[in-house]
């Protein structure tokens, strides 16, 4: 999400990990995806598909995170998570479910 605005082929890796480490959410465990907000239809939707543990993972690193944002305080360094720790768990999900959306949509248009 926060490099997504940038194909990767333009991208080398240490600027890569640069704008990944300034966006912030790493330093509090957070992974790309933890920032989806699920006020959104799709999101909601694709949260509703994915595995409980998951969603309890994630659950549990937004609660960290929060708790971390009320303290001022951040992990250790040694906790934050690093670019190749994180993966896109949801976003293949939420683009499914776009896609379904979409599909539905036009469906209802045509009939």
């Amino acid at each position: 999400m926060a490099l997504s605005f940038m194909p990767k082929r333009f991208m080398s890796s240490a600027l890569q990990r640069f704008c990944y480490n300034i966006s912030g959410f790493n330093k509090y465990g957070l992974w790309r995806d933890d920032l989806l907000d699920e006020d959104n239809s799709d999101v909601k939707e694709a949260l509703k598909r994915l595995d409980e543990k998951l969603v309890d993972e994630r659950n549990f690193r937004i609660l960290r995170a929060v708790q971390l944002s009320l303290q001022k305080d951040i992990l250790p360094k040694a906790n934050w998570t690093k670019l190749e720790d994180d993966k896109l768990y949801l976003t293949p999900l939420v683009e499914e479910v776009k896609k379904e959306r979409e599909e539905r949509d036009q469906w209802n248009k045509l009939y």
